[in-house]
């Protein structure tokens, strides 16, 4: 349990187990945790892995919300107004963006460079929290498009579709099906396949296989693992259906895509 945080890794993965959820980070993937969430984390893989941590201190958390919320005019007329509670995130996995991922090695390449200095690091962390304003936008506009009419059931459909996309990120390798999907998320098939649809403009089948291409390409470009490993490690019946699928989402074959990068 702890203030809010952003979780991520830059090799290998790392498991967290949030209530009766568990999820996997792995490289270019961002978990975000609430302020006294009470988790655990674990790391299975035998190679390297390098996890990053960044907390954020609740009232300095609360303030930079505080900011992006007031207008310029009401912040001039009460400056040290207390700010309000923290923004609360559906802690699911998100992608890390060009631009945080810049932020994030920024203050590890500052802090390895110089060590810790107080105002540095507060700088670095209110341009981390202006991304999590951004993240908590993008959720609020896709709570949005849930196919509901109160506003706490699209938010609460939301949180289990949630629960689906990131069994689907987590357990890809392991071919999970509609049902096991629809057991976890405590939907129905056609509940879970219609609202999905809806919000994230893609069925969880087709969420599902670009996952798999997604960490196939990853392999290929930071690994020298083979094409026919590459397959079952991503949940490919076959090579040749991997590499047809992986060919019609990047418009080159498996090995021409690991030449080129």
């Amino acid at each position: 349990m702890g203030c809010l945080s952003i979780k991520t890794v830059s090799g290998g993965e790392e498991w967290y187990g949030i209530g009766h959820r568990r999820l996997a980070v792995r490289p270019g993937q961002l978990l975000i945790l609430n302020n006294d969430q009470e988790y655990s984390c674990r790391i299975d893989t035998a190679g390297q892995v390098r996890v990053q941590s960044v907390f954020f201190r609740k009232e300095f958390a609360s303030a930079v919300f505080h900011d992006a919320v007031c207008k310029e005019e009401a912040l001039l007329d009460n400056p040290f107004d207390k700010p309000a509670r923290p923004l609360e995130f559906f802690q699911a996995l998100d992608h890390i963006d060009p631009i945080l991922e810049k932020d994030l090695k920024g203050l590890m390449n500052e802090l390895d460079e110089n060590g810790y200095d107080g105002d540095m690091v507060d700088e670095r962390l209110f341009f981390l929290l202006q991304h999590l304003i951004r993240v908590h936008k993008t959720e609020t506009d896709r709570t949005i498009r849930v196919d509901a009419i109160k506003r706490s059931t699209k938010t609460e459909i939301f949180k289990r579709l949630c629960i689906a996309r990131d069994l689907l990120h987590s357990s890809f390798m392991n071919k999970p099906d509609l049902s096991l999907i629809s057991n976890t998320a405590c939907l129905s098939t056609p509940q879970l396949i219609r609202q999905f649809k809806t919000v994230f403009r893609i069925t969880p089948h087709q969420y599902l296989v670009q996952v798999r291409l997604s960490h196939a390409a990853r392999l290929l470009q930071h690994t020298s693992t083979p094409v026919h490993e590459i397959t079952w490690r991503c949940g490919f019946e076959d090579s040749s259906a991997f590499c047809r699928a992986f060919r019609v989402a990047y418009g080159v074959s498996p090995l021409h895509y690991r030449a080129a990068g």
